[in-house]
């Protein structure tokens, strides 16, 4: 009779032993792996962001005080200048009255947009007119309809508001212009950025970053065409000027794509930050759509038409109200910007390539 196999030969296992399982790192050796000094920063820089976005909205939307609104004023020569004189020595200068010739000439400063309103002095009554363009911006008109109400009353005479331009019926408040920007504005912005994250947040070469321009280019020309589409056909809240809009969508989509194309090219994920800085955080409050640069606190009234937000609702509201009157500016600025970058881009990317092959590290 055999003897019954001894436990161990039973037990023994076919193949090599399996290594027991790796014993996972405790609470402190994880978070010491976790926040580093880079999460820190980034954390850091996300709650800066935050409070300057507060900040900013904030700090211009608060409390809106007209200063220096511009004002024609039309009356007989002696009584003109004496109007002028007291429009202007108004506490806390909320109007910058100048002398019109005629009712004609007031109106068209108003619709070529050197003035915000006019003041057209009744010298045989005591009923005067002041018109206004509400489609420039609702609250500056107000705001003008409101000043020369109470002046009017201390002088027991009475005004007539006459809106020669309002905005169009589907455009309500006359805040699409603003809106529309602002969605080309954060298109161009975000799709450079995606760009630049799918394959590293700096380009690696000088073809890199032109083909990434190139696709920028027609990614510009679409946004243009579908924004003026949303706006025109499909909401008719700004139609009748597709092809115009269309051309501004473009520019200022690139404006921005190339702007933050280049900011990231010379700083990485800074580079990013500093452009939703400029965008988001100051250019949008100081971009006249919500309120117009005369109600603004100085700084933001001083940078709005500098930034894209700002050159770019100028541009749309006066090519679709004001027959592109007192555009040069804007489309300067939004030129700069998509043409700068571009050119910062290309040469930021070259630099990188010289200093790696001059045997300097590569940042990022």
């Amino acid at each position: 009779m055999n003897a019954p196999p001894t436990p161990a030969s039973a037990s023994a296992p076919d193949g090599p032993p399996t290594p027991p399982a790796p014993k996972s790192p405790g609470f402190a050796a994880e978070f010491k792996d976790a926040v580093t000094f880079r999460a820190f920063a980034l954390v850091l820089g996300g709650l800066l962001v935050q409070l300057a976005f507060v900040v900013s909205y904030v700090g211009a939307f608060h409390s809106p005080t007209p200063h220096r609104i511009p004002v024609a004023v039309v009356a007989p020569q002696q009584a003109s200048a004496k109007i002028v004189a007291k429009l202007n020595a108004l506490d806390g200068d909320p109007v910058k009255a100048i002398a019109a010739s005629s009712t004609a000439v007031a109106r068209d400063w108003v619709l070529t947009r050197r003035t915000d309103a006019a003041f057209l002095f009744d010298a045989a009554g005591t009923k005067d007119t002041l018109l206004v363009a509400s489609a420039g911006g609702p609250s500056v008109s107000q705001t003008a309809t409101q000043i020369a109400q109470k002046i009017e009353a201390s002088q027991k005479r009475q005004i007539t508001v006459t809106d020669i331009r309002s905005p169009n019926s589907g455009d309500g408040r006359g805040m699409t212009s603003f809106y529309l920007v602002l969605g080309w504005v954060i298109g161009g912005y975000l799709t450079a950025t995606i760009m630049g994250m799918a394959a590293g947040s700096r380009p690696a070469s000088r073809h890199r970053t032109l083909i990434r321009l190139a696709v920028l280019v027609l990614y510009s020309i679409v946004s243009g065409i579908a924004g003026a589409i949303i706006v025109g056909p499909v909401f008719d809240a700004l139609g009748g000027h597709f092809w115009a809009l269309s051309a501004i969508g473009a520019l200022a989509v690139m404006a921005s794509a190339a702007t933050a194309l280049a900011l990231q090219t010379l700083l990485g994920l800074l580079g990013t930050g500093l452009v939703v800085l400029l965008f988001v955080v100051l250019g949008n409050p100081s971009s006249g759509g919500v309120y117009p640069a005369p109600l603004l606190p100085a700084f933001w009234s001083a940078i709005g038409q500098a930034l894209p937000p700002g050159a770019g609702t100028t541009l749309v509201r006066n090519t679709v109200y004001f027959s592109g009157h007192a555009t040069a500016s804007a489309l300067w600025v939004l030129g700069a910007y998509a043409v700068g970058g571009a050119v910062l881009a290309w040469g930021a990317s070259w630099w990188r390539e010289h200093r790696v092959g001059d045997g300097a590290p590569a940042a990022g």
